[in-house]
């Protein structure tokens, strides 16, 4: 099963532990990680389900293509990151 981590900024904040989760496609697993961990969803993904402007999801260290659908492919195997870039002066 492919293995989801999140940011430290993110594990600061909510209860969000490495996860291993089903899943075919990126929005396929992180709907698996929102079944497990509800709070998640409004900090990753807007209320079309697309990615927020300031988080990016690499797959195995390269960056998803598909911030919109998701639908970049993931194998069992595979290491996610959701990554929550912070910003300010």
């Amino acid at each position: 099963m492919p293995r989801v981590t999140f940011t430290a900024n993110l594990q600061r904040h909510l209860d969000c532990p490495t996860l291993e989760v089903g899943g075919n496609r990126v929005g396929e697993v992180l709907a698996a990680v929102f079944d497990q961990r509800p709070q998640l969803r409004s900090y990753i993904v807007d209320d079309q389900g697309r990615l927020r402007r300031h988080v990016n999801v690499f797959v195995n260290n390269v960056m998803i293509a598909d911030r919109a659908g998701l639908s970049d492919p993931i194998a069992n195997d595979d290491e996610v990151f959701v990554f929550q870039a912070l910003s300010g002066g």
